[in-house]
């Protein structure tokens, strides 16, 4: 027997909006998609939009199960877009077996998002120390006391774990060899601006020879 929807449901499908705010051309877009994606962060930063370093990050799994979850940005240029976690965890191990990844911006309020692809490698250990010890205090003690991604009791087993880490090493806690850096090493960007009646801008970059096609996509 089949369940009637939900006055929300029903609802969800008649939400509209009109995306008015921006236009992206060709002429006004950058050449190098860095360079663009540059702009497009600062203005986000600037508009003071809710957690603009916040990213979505997709992997594929062995099995071929897709999963997001989002991670910050923690730092870009001509090598890609880095960002930390533990390495043992579900992202980590898909990583390991899949280095295929992407990663997708929204800044709502913009009405921008922004898509990368590409093959993703570990930050050297040296930039993942520097990176690592310039954290909060409290946040390089949770990077010991996570098992990220395991099934725990309850979240006594994290506290515990807080005020073992947090006793042995005291205020100088060392990286966990399982904590680093991912660096996602871009073949192809995507940069869509909302436009009026659904006929969006959507600018993609791909790799062509070492060099970076520019082309529009159909919405």
């Amino acid at each position: 027997m089949t369940r009637p929807a939900s006055s929300l449901s029903s609802s969800i499908a008649d939400l509209r909006k009109s995306y008015e705010r921006a236009e992206l051309g060709e002429d006004a877009s950058h050449a190098d998609p860095l360079a663009q994606f540059d702009q497009w962060l600062g203005e986000a930063v600037a508009a003071q939009v809710p957690e603009p370093n916040a990213m979505t990050l997709a992997t594929v799994s062995g099995d071929l199960r897709p999963s997001t979850r989002i991670v910050l940005i923690k730092g870009y240029d001509a090598r890609g877009i880095v960002w930390y976690t533990n390495y043992d965890s579900r992202k980590g191990r898909e990583l390991a077996g899949n280095p295929y990844a992407a990663l997708q911006f929204h800044w709502v309020e913009l009405e921008r998002v922004v898509r990368i692809e590409g093959v993703v490698q570990k930050v050297d250990a040296a930039e993942s120390d520097v990176y690592f010890h310039s954290r909060p205090l409290d946040s390089r003690i949770g990077a010991w006391a996570s098992p990220q991604s395991q099934v725990i009791a309850s979240r006594s087993v994290l506290v515990a774990g807080a005020a073992r880490y947090g006793a042995q090493f005291l205020l100088q806690p060392p990286r966990p060899p399982h904590w680093g850096g991912f660096r996602l090493v871009p073949d192809r960007w995507e940069f869509w601006q909302g436009r009026k009646s659904r006929l969006h801008d959507r600018l993609r970059y791909r790799l062509d020879g070492g060099l970076w096609v520019r082309e529009r996509l159909a919405p």
